[in-house]
């Protein structure tokens, strides 16, 4: 099949699935579309022991799908930055301190503890599985996507400083996380004998570093150049340009794109709301982005959801990432008490910030792509399929309680 036939197959029921959802489920777009897909897929993967020669059609579909391309070097760049143009840098320095804090420090917590308890769980099932290769794991599954709780979240009437913590960190450590990842993925690949403490430290800041300064650069080049015309539709191109050239330059200047495209947006994004842009071109580009933002999470999700046709599963492996979904939580809670603990002298944190950010903490796309990027060498099909277990349970499960929790906690 051709790349525009699953292209259009992939919207298709996308559209399908979000109509459904909104028609009859309700549910938040994120959550419900993730539950269909998952719901489909049983029941196709049900049907292949019924009529193995009907169902074959889907699962080479989902085979053909380069998941890792597709999001990596093609969504992310879209769904950072489109996430990150409605924040107001002025908020957002507001809350820096525990943003910056928990998207960094809190990232290497997470890391290393979920990927010491992971060492450790599959030894005890007999798995021989290289320290180095554990934490690539938790590199992976550390980043938070609160896509589908913040929706949840405001109609519970969550406080607008907490909603910043939630979204700020997660931008932030999207962009920090797949540093981290590729940092332990190069040391995985060439030794850890081959690599001085020094070389390491320079590819961390290369990325960090550059990629935080190429994407302010990148913003105000794109403030400037709206700023000096007035008409809509020329505006909005720009704007996908940065996206999609500033992503690619990034790459191939070997620094953080996903950082890039966070500052890229937060930057825009203020200085077209404070000056320079009309109100008809501030209202189209706020528009344009608010769709690609709700129509990417839509595929994106409902990809994640028909992923259960290709993951291969067996009773073990099913044990493991049950284990690792216990295990994720309590590293991430860890993870996020610390920080908190030693800010709360600093800053105000709600009273029930550390249960909200823990269990608010959902994994996503990202997760599931970075965990199809890797070779097979390194135990890839084993950590596709824990990956695929903690990601649909926190989309599911913490996603659709996290509501009740909040108004509990705050009642």
């Amino acid at each position: 099949m051709q790349s525009y036939e699953i292209f259009t197959f992939i919207i298709c029921l996308a559209a399908i699935f979000s109509y459904i959802n909104y028609k009859f489920i309700k549910w938040t777009p994120t959550i419900g579309i993730t539950a269909l897909s998952l719901v489909s897929s049983i029941l196709l993967i049900s049907a292949t022991h019924l009529f193995p020669e009907r169902s074959t059609g889907l699962i080479s579909i989902m085979t053909s799908i380069d998941f890792h391309s597709l999001l990596m070097n093609g969504m992310l760049s879209f769904l950072l930055f489109a996430g990150s143009i409605h924040i107001d840098a002025k908020n957002l320095r507001e809350e820096r301190l525990p943003i910056i804090t928990l998207a960094t420090v809190g990232i290497l917590i997470s890391t290393f503890l979920i990927g010491t308890f992971l060492h450790f769980i599959l030894m005890a099932f007999h798995f021989d599985v290289e320290y180095i290769y554990c934490l690539l794991f938790a590199a992976l599954i550390s980043p938070t996507d609160p896509i589908a709780v913040l929706a949840i979240l405001k109609q519970a009437g969550i406080g607008k400083s907490l909603e910043l913590k939630i979204a700020g960190e997660s931008l932030f450590n999207d962009g920090v996380a797949v540093v981290v990842f590729l940092t332990i993925l190069e040391i995985a690949q060439t030794g850890l004998d081959k690599l001085s403490v020094t070389d390491i430290s320079i590819l961390f800041i290369r990325e960090t570093g550059g990629g935080l300064l190429y994407g302010a650069v990148l913003g105000y080049l794109g403030f400037y150049a709206i700023k000096s015309i007035d008409k809509y539709e020329v505006e909005v191109m720009i704007t996908v340009a940065i996206v999609m050239g500033g992503y690619l330059l990034a790459d191939r200047l070997h620094i953080s794109g996903p950082l890039a495209m966070v500052v890229a947006g937060i930057v825009l994004g203020t200085k077209i709301r404070k000056s320079g842009v009309s109100e008809l071109s501030r209202d189209y580009l706020n528009k344009f982005w608010e769709l690609i933002d709700e129509m990417l999470n839509a595929l994106l999700f409902m990809l994640i959801g028909f992923e259960m046709l290709v993951v291969k599963f067996n009773f073990t492996v099913l044990i493991i990432g049950m284990i690792c979904i216990v295990m994720v939580l309590i590293s991430r809670w860890i993870s996020v008490a610390l920080p908190i603990t030693l800010l709360r002298y600093k800053v105000t944190f709600e009273k029930n910030a550390i249960a909200i950010l823990t269990w608010g903490g959902l994994r996503g796309g990202l997760s599931v792509a970075l965990a199809l990027s890797l070779p097979l060498n390194m135990h890839r099909d084993l950590f596709v399929s824990i990956t695929y277990i903690v990601v649909v349970f926190s989309i599911i499960v913490q996603g659709l309680s996290i509501g009740k929790i909040y108004r509990k906690l705050s009642s």
